[in-house]
């Protein structure tokens, strides 16, 4: 199930803040985040997040076509090598 439209999209506080407050200075600098589940909203725009895939922080410069997304969504939490080619299991 979505969001209420009657709320505002999620954004963490902390992240919000670290935010708005690089936007009144007119700096760049990586912003270091957990939240996963919050959503990127227009004032985020042009700025670098490292978002936290379980292991280590990955860092993600947000660009326009991405409003409107899970920050969760683009810092993959499992890395598939393939499978192995000396598999002894029968093929069905």
């Amino acid at each position: 199930m979505t969001r209420s439209l009657k709320k505002n999209p999620f954004v963490a506080n902390h992240l919000l803040i670290k935010i708005n407050k690089l936007n009144t200075k007119a700096e760049k600098e990586v912003i270091i985040t957990w939240s996963r589940t919050s959503t990127i909203i227009p004032t985020m725009i042009g700025h670098t997040i490292a978002i936290h895939n379980g292991k280590e922080h990955l860092p993600m410069y947000i660009t326009d076509r991405m409003v409107g997304h899970k920050l969760g969504e683009f810092s993959p939490t499992l890395n598939f090598r393939g499978h192995s080619k000396n598999d002894s299991r029968s093929r069905r």
